[in-house]
């Protein structure tokens, strides 16, 4: 019997309407005052849709083979990613055999390497990556998460990134993560005032519930130290990405200066199996937290976990939602994961990727259970308008 062979490839992006997490309406959570790296210059403080958290939008890039199979995956990256995919990623797909993933993310990642190696360029390889193990799924008629080993778990357990965990934990979270509102560029008062509000959460969940504090790149190594020194009253369990990513040395040192048993992880904003090998390497981080979405694709999580799995280090992807579930459960070094509540005011469950993904599987409880449906499972919703990427 004749195999499979891709015949098409499709990149487009979707632009507003909150299809990309980080574009969400005025009042969400997710842009309020928040710390970023921006934060030292006052405009850009207050929201991080002021310097362009919102800007790029989602990609979309969908692989049909010749018997009429399609798989596809969605990404953050927008239009300049949709652009690589279609006028440059695209020819190492054409006419390839679906199932020859390691070859074609090689030639990818190769061939982009004058212009690309992290960021955007990483994005589009995610993409194009997840879209081929959906194709695959499909083909095989198995789920992603049956091709890469199997279920370790019958069910993934879940914490809970948001503005309340209070509220998640009436939802059934095993924790919660808050997003840092106040960086150095706001002194004493700011953080004066991270603390009490990490205070006012522990009041609210008890002393066992995890709680957990996201500080998206905005600290230096001294207000990380002393933060980390001033929760510990809190019993914080882990500060996340306290520094810029590429800071390894300075993570290495924050890593043997938080408190005894406070956690220190990073990863969200890393890329490709060497950046993790120096946060490996120079014990940089307790947990890993890769976005499947960014890293390089599953192909390429799946090198990063097993080099963390061999030094006994967690691997615990960053939101990404059923991208991340399948690997999740099929990883024993992934014993929990993350879910990012979409809510505006973080009060209920709602799908990481709505409007444009149909079917996308929800934890209830805290807890989810995959089902059995090929590739990733997910479909996308016809109703959203999707904008192609012209020939040259």
């Amino acid at each position: 019997m004749a195999r499979a062979k891709i015949r098409a490839v499709r990149a487009s992006f979707v632009q507003g309407g909150g299809a990309d997490y980080h574009d969400q309406s005025s009042g969400h959570w997710i842009d309020d005052h928040i710390a970023t790296p921006m934060a030292r210059y006052p405009a850009y403080r207050a929201s991080r849709q002021s310097f362009g958290l919102n800007v790029l939008g989602t990609l979309v890039v969908e692989i049909e083979a010749d018997n009429g199979v399609t798989g596809f995956a969605v990404s953050t990256g927008g239009e300049p990613a949709a652009w690589i995919v279609q006028h440059h990623l695209s020819r190492f797909l054409i006419g390839a055999d679906p199932s020859d993933i390691e070859r074609i993310w090689d030639q990818m990642y190769l061939s982009t390497i004058f212009y690309g190696r992290k960021g955007l360029v990483l994005n589009a390889i995610s993409c194009v990556d997840l879209a081929l193990w959906d194709l695959l799924g499909k083909l095989r008629d198995l789920p992603v998460y049956r091709m890469i080993g199997g279920a370790v778990r019958d069910e993934i357990r879940f914490y809970a990134t948001g503005a309340r965990p209070d509220l998640a934990q009436q939802l059934g979270f095993i924790g919660g993560k808050l997003p840092l509102h106040h960086g150095p560029a706001e002194g004493e008062e700011g953080l004066h005032k991270n603390l009490e509000r990490l205070a006012e959460m522990r009041s609210r969940v008890g002393p066992d519930f995890w709680l957990m504090v996201d500080c998206w790149m905005s600290l230096d190594l001294n207000y990380a130290e002393r933060l980390a020194h001033a929760a510990a009253a809190y019993n914080l369990k882990w500060m996340e990405e306290a520094l810029l990513p590429d800071d390894y040395w300075g993570y290495a040192e924050l890593k043997k200066r938080v408190p005894p048993g406070m956690l220190v992880t990073t990863g969200e904003h890393e890329a490709g199996r060497w950046g993790f090998r120096m946060l490996l390497e120079m014990e940089c981080a307790d947990i890993l937290q890769p976005d499947v979405g960014w890293c390089g694709g599953l192909t390429e999580l799946l090198k990063i976990s097993a080099m963390a799995d061999a030094r006994g280090v967690l691997v615990v992807p960053h939101g990404s939602s059923v991208y991340s579930y399948h690997f999740s459960i099929a990883r024993h070094n992934s014993p929990f994961a993350e879910f990012l509540m979409m809510a505006p005011q973080a009060d209920k469950v709602i799908p990481m990727f709505s409007p444009l993904l149909l079917d996308e599987p929800v934890p209830h409880g805290g807890r989810l259970r995959l089902n059995d449906t090929p590739g990733f499972g997910v479909r996308l919703n016809p109703e959203c308008t999707l904008h192609s990427i012209p020939d040259r």
